[in-house]
């Protein structure tokens, strides 16, 4: 038998505002009720579209042109059932998966928060270097200056707007971001040809490349345990609008394919623009941010030069202060969830800090090699993401939902063959770093 519905899921199943939509029959009135609750999925994909897009998708394509394209589609459709269980745990629940994970057993949520804690460390020390090596095309510091004035700023952003400015600030960026990656691929479309003569297109399915198609696949679209963010800022959301369980789904689902989406273009623009050329992507943070730049400027026109990098540079600041968040949020209520504590705004405060100089402090130990920081984060991120996955599965599927609420027969087959996938290529790149 289903367990009785708890005030908070009552609370969140509320859908008078749909009825009354689909009564009146206009689809106006329908999208309108379902965009009014875009939020937390637009934060999930801010938080993607850092090295997983920028970096990982664009170097694909200037190094395999758009043999990898399937590949990133495929990895988006099978991570999906991982993903997607933050937004439907709490929209079913009104709770956060990290309360699920506690109703599992108190071992489950502190695996999560162990490797949570070192997942936050590293990831923030990457999109830190990014977003410092796209300021390098504007001040003339050193990255690791640079870092430490992204990181205060971030803080700054977290600490005195909170999320309402988080949510407001990440919309307009992305919007800039993804209409200028439009309009430079579809320029580049019409463009000569840059592929040199004689020039072939390597194979990415060789033994070498193992290591660079794992740590793309690890933050494609982004890492797994971003599910526990988009769960803890509908929360949030639902503290200023309720927030149904169709439009918390909607919101996910259209964050989602975004970052999809996204991750084909700026594949796309590497393809288009850089594959042939005899250019490769310099691990240098400064070098490969002014050749980011050039891919764009030399179909917009040197004039968008400066244009596009501050559009860039926005996205992946906007990105950092995700990352810091988000982290932060699932770290400070995690900690306090096996603590048996409140958590608290100074906690998540604090945790800020920590979790930011300890990023910083990686910064520091890679010394501006950009792309060796980015490609180890990301291979860490793939490797824990069996576990993350494993985690949101067995609570989908688990009797802390009510039935219909569960993950059915499709969803079940399509996390199995996520599941194939994510642990067969673990144990593949495990296999090469021995026999390296």
């Amino acid at each position: 038998m289903d367990k009785p519905q708890t005030e908070s899921q009552v609370k969140y199943q509320q859908n008078s505002p749909l009825n009354s939509s689909i009564n009146t029959g206009t689809l106006l009135s329908r999208s309108r009720y379902l965009l009014s609750a875009v939020g937390p999925g637009l934060l999930m994909a801010a938080a993607a579209i850092g090295a997983s897009h920028l970096v990982a998708s664009t170097r694909a394509g200037a190094e395999f042109g758009w043999q990898l394209a399937w590949l990133i589609l495929a990895v988006n459709l099978l991570k999906y059932p991982f993903f997607a269980a933050g937004a439907r745990y709490t929209a079913s629940t009104g709770e956060s998966l990290l309360h699920g994970y506690q109703k599992q057993g108190k071992g489950y949520l502190l695996l999560f928060t162990c490797l949570n804690t070192i997942a936050a460390i590293a990831s923030t020390a990457g999109v830190a270097m990014l977003t410092a090596a796209m300021l390098t095309l504007f001040i003339p510091l050193s990255i690791d200056v640079l870092a430490l004035i992204v990181l205060l700023s971030s803080l700054a952003v977290l600490i005195l707007g909170h999320y309402a400015l988080l949510d407001k600030l990440t919309k307009v960026i992305m919007l800039c971001l993804t209409l200028s990656t439009l309009a430079a691929v579809a320029l580049a479309f019409n463009a000569s040809p840059v592929v040199q003569p004689g020039f072939i297109s390597q194979s990415p399915w060789q033994w070498g490349y193992i290591g660079f198609l794992v740590a793309m696949m690890g933050w494609m679209p982004a890492p797994i345990e971003v599910s526990a963010w988009n769960s803890i800022w509908l929360l949030e959301k639902s503290k200023t609008q309720q927030i149904s369980k169709q439009q918390a789904i909607f919101d996910f689902n259209f964050g989602y394919l975004t970052t999809a989406i996204l991750a084909v273009i700026f594949l796309a623009l590497g393809a288009l623009v850089m594959h042939g050329s005899g250019e490769h992507f310099s691990a240098s943070g400064a070098t490969f941010a002014s050749q980011l730049i050039d891919l764009y400027s030399q179909v917009l026109g040197d004039s968008s030069r400066y244009l596009i990098g501050a559009v860039a540079l926005l996205c992946i600041f906007s990105t950092t202060v995700t990352v810091i968040d988000g982290y932060s949020r699932t770290l400070n209520l995690g900690w306090h969830l096996i603590t048996q504590k409140n958590a608290t705004e100074k906690g998540l405060t604090f945790v800020m800090l920590i979790v930011s100089a300890l990023g910083l402090a990686i910064v520091l130990f890679f010394k501006g090699a950009l792309l060796p920081l980015l490609e180890f984060v990301m291979i860490l991120a793939f490797m824990t993401t069996v576990i993350f996955a494993w985690l949101n599965y067995k609570l989908m599927t688990s009797e802390a939902l009510a039935e219909s609420d569960r993950y059915g027969w499709k969803m079940k087959l399509l996390s199995m063959l996520g599941m194939t996938y994510l642990i067969g290529f673990a144990l593949l790149f495990i296999y090469w770093m021995m026999t390296k």
